[in-house]
């Protein structure tokens, strides 16, 4: 038998039994997946499958991000924000739902409120080299001209992380009883974002909107997220007893998150845990917080209907059959990005 595609079959470590009230979330190395050595990705596989089937969070050490490039592109992005608002309105293209460029304060809120968070981004997506008739689907990506640098550091960046992002899921895909290359064809010029986000200063906090927050509590719309280090603490991640658990990423460490998309398509087999980003301190409230957070999406023609693997007597079938493209344009209406 191929243990290899047998997920009830994955050896689980005792320490990872039941993570469901956890302090702090696992840490694993990606490296293990890739060694060659079947045993490391054998235990790599179950273990991201524990965590995200309890947790929905993991962080992930051997990345592909070097310091190097890190420190540019936060660099590039202060650069950016730090800019007047005149001078970025000239990267915000209207009509595109914030899915390109810049997007300034206030437009995008949680699902299920009118608040708007506290929060501006600038966004950038996928660059479709082969021909692929998908490319008709995306608008072209938007680059400040003043900032040289910005283009390709954002390009590199962008492509490390969507090799990151295939790598875990093709594990996924694993520890689901699926062939390793399930995901592939779905994630090939797919819709991913990479997004540069600045929690900007609030010199008078009293005169902050009732209720407005950096981010307030939300699931990711994507199939998976992967966060680097953020430039100031603030990510919380709500525990299955409502309790909320502080998270940071060690510089050597990005954050990987399961999103909707993927908690659909497995009928909540994997978690989209919700999460949050909080005020500071009143005291501190006049720093900026940034954030890059890159969201893998699939193509807008993939299935996410449920798995029949992850559907049982036990575990009914929760959602209604629909495709990424329509699950995305629902959710961008509903976070205020769409109209």
């Amino acid at each position: 038998m191929n243990l290899e595609y047998t997920p009830n079959l994955y050896f689980i470590p005792s320490n990872m039994q039941d993570q469901s009230l956890f302090d702090t979330i696992p840490s694993l190395d990606l490296a293990d997946f890739l060694s060659g050595d079947a045993a490391l990705k054998q235990k790599f596989v179950a273990e991201l499958g524990q965590a995200f089937g309890q947790i929905g969070f993991v962080a992930i050490r051997n990345h592909g991000l070097s310091d190097d490039l890190v420190a540019k592109l936060y660099a590039n992005f202060m650069q950016f924000f730090q800019q007047p608002d005149e001078v970025k309105m000239q990267s915000h293209v209207a009509g595109l739902a914030g899915q390109r460029g810049y997007t300034p304060r206030g437009q995008e809120h949680a699902k299920g409120r009118n608040v708007g968070d506290l929060k501006e981004f600038y966004q950038l997506g996928q660059t479709v080299l082969d021909t692929d008739a998908i490319k008709s689907e995306y608008p072209d990506n938007v680059f400040p001209a003043n900032l040289p640098d910005f283009q390709p550091t954002v390009l590199e960046a962008y492509r490390t992380l969507e090799t990151a992002g295939k790598h875990l899921l093709s594990a996924i895909a694993l520890f689901l009883g699926l062939e390793e290359t399930y995901f592939e064809p779905k994630v090939h010029n797919g819709n991913s974002i990479l997004r540069g986000l600045h929690y900007y200063p609030i010199t008078n906090p009293d005169e902050v909107p009732d209720g407005a927050v950096r981010a307030a509590a939300h699931g990711d719309i994507n199939l998976i997220t992967l966060l680097m280090g953020a430039s100031a603490d603030g990510l919380e991640i709500l525990r299955k007893d409502d309790k909320w658990i502080a998270v940071t990423a060690l510089p050597e460490q990005i954050v990987v998150n399961v999103g909707d998309m993927l908690e659909r398509l497995t009928n909540n087999t994997l978690k989209s845990t919700i999460h949050r980003v909080v005020n500071p301190p009143r005291e501190k409230m006049g720093n900026s917080r940034y954030s890059i957070p890159f969201f893998m999406h699939p193509r807008s023609e993939m299935d996410l209907t449920c798995l029949p693997s992850c559907i049982s007597e036990a575990n009914p079938k929760q959602y209604p059959d629909t495709t990424a493209g329509a699950f995305l344009n629902e959710r961008l209406a509903e976070i205020g990005l769409k109209k």
